[in-house]
């Protein structure tokens, strides 16, 4: 079984740098690795060079936009499985690959794992994925394609990344996979990338666009599922609102009966400390 690994990168050297070492470091080597690079003017193609020899295919010329470079990566690669790495995203460990790929077999569409994120070099978070992807968790959520091992033919059967979206492509692949061509799948319980955070859809600016997208994609795909999942989205709130009152009432009440206590030992003159 073989893997390919595709990066993208635009005017990220260090990032790239990153990157690369963080692949070619494997242990494990039954990969291939493609580079896209859009035409940067930073230096990163003489670091692409330097590591040409661990590359089985790269270039560097505009594209349009980081769904087209990612396009252009899947055109080249040869693998049974993708993962898409981008620079300043980099696996975790030298180990990673071989935890996983080993001495396995899989016949799942999509694998796919656990990531760390970071920001400014920094780990501040984890995510952990839910075993069972469906429509309830994918309408709002999202697994992260820099831990997702993605089946090439699968492309063949649900397509590329819509490079007419802005930010929500590799969400509406995903959700196109699992809710509507019922690909199949498994949660591999590993942390596998350690994602950057620095980027396009983590930048709080671009958060309604976002929403907005998704939005629309859902309208269109999905319009016949969403009044019922609305609904439930309201017993839901409806159901932790109760519960909060509840709580709220029952503190409120406690208090009171502490408030009677404390007003009756200070008028018996109880020292009460």
């Amino acid at each position: 079984m073989k893997l390919s690994i595709i990066t993208i990168n635009y005017n990220d050297a260090v990032g790239l740098a990153k990157t690369i070492n963080s692949v070619i470091e494997q242990s494990w080597k039954d990969f291939e690795y493609v580079i896209i690079d859009g035409g940067s003017i930073d230096g990163s193609v003489d670091i692409i060079k330097s590591y040409q020899d661990y590359l089985t295919y790269w270039v560097s010329e505009p594209d349009q936009g980081v769904f087209n470079a990612m396009n252009k990566g899947i055109g080249h690669a040869k693998g049974d499985y993708l993962l898409i790495l981008n620079s300043r995203d980099v696996l975790n460990g030298i180990d990673t690959l071989k935890s996983i790929f080993e001495d396995q077999y899989y016949d799942e569409d999509i694998l796919y794992g656990d990531v760390f994120r970071e920001s400014q070099g920094k780990i501040f978070t984890k995510s952990i994925f839910p075993d069972t992807l469906n429509f309830g968790f994918l309408r709002h959520g999202m697994i992260s394609h820099q831990a997702a091992f993605v089946k090439r033919k699968l492309h063949d059967k649900v397509g590329l990344y819509n490079e007419y979206l802005k930010f929500s492509a590799d969400w509406y692949f995903f959700i196109m996979a699992i809710c509507k061509y019922n690909s199949s799948y498994r949660h591999i319980k590993e942390i596998i990338a350690v994602c950057n955070t620095d980027g396009l859809t983590c930048n709080p600016q671009n958060f309604k666009a976002m929403r907005e997208e998704n939005q629309r994609i859902l309208n269109q795909e999905f319009g016949a599922f969403l009044p019922d999942y609305n609904k439930l989205d309201k017993l839901e709130k409806k159901g932790l609102n109760n519960i909060i009152k509840k709580m709220k009432n029952m503190i409120v009440s406690k208090f009171k009966v502490l408030e009677v206590m404390y007003n009756i030992f200070s008028y018996n003159d109880i020292d009460i400390k």
